[in-house]
């Protein structure tokens, strides 16, 4: 029988260094493995619920649609007046496949069904295409987010 000393490599440093490195491993080790944010757009979710969209609806109109590094889907930058100040808020949502620049869309429970719009789940109605899911009420968008994703 072989033992540890016969093999043609005695050194137990030679023993350690064998093999290869895991790339997926290496992410937290060197920053040529971290992922590049600085040219990100920031967080997309869906408007946060308040008084007005439990009740009726509040119009946006979509500024712009971007592309976001880093992600398939395409961010569209939707401007809504605030409610209770004088000012403009501006929101990241995923664009949605037929959204122009220019759109007028509506998020609340009131909303008409068209392309765009934010509605409840239990004001749409079943076997109707839509994205950007909520797993919970009020957590602003957690499936069907990516490009091309979609929920029946």
């Amino acid at each position: 029988s072989e033992t540890p000393t016969s093999l043609p490599f005695s050194s137990p440093r030679l023993i350690a260094t064998m093999g290869k490195y895991v790339q997926a491993q290496r992410k937290g080790k060197s920053p040529i493995f971290k992922a590049h944010v600085r040219t990100r757009k920031g967080a997309v979710k869906l408007r946060s619920i308040d008084y007005a969209e439990r009740r009726g609806y509040v119009r946006g109109v979509i500024k712009d649609i971007m592309h976001d590094p880093g992600r398939g889907a395409p961010v569209a930058k939707v401007q809504f007046l605030n409610a209770y100040r004088y000012k403009r808020d501006t929101e990241l949502m995923v664009a949605t496949e037929g959204m122009y620049t220019g759109q007028f869309i509506y998020c609340g429970k009131k909303a008409t069904l068209t392309i765009g719009n934010v509605l409840p789940l239990s004001q749409v109605p079943e076997g109707t295409i839509v994205c950007n899911v909520e797993a919970k009420v009020g957590d602003r968008g957690a499936f069907a987010r990516g490009s091309g994703c979609f929920a029946v």
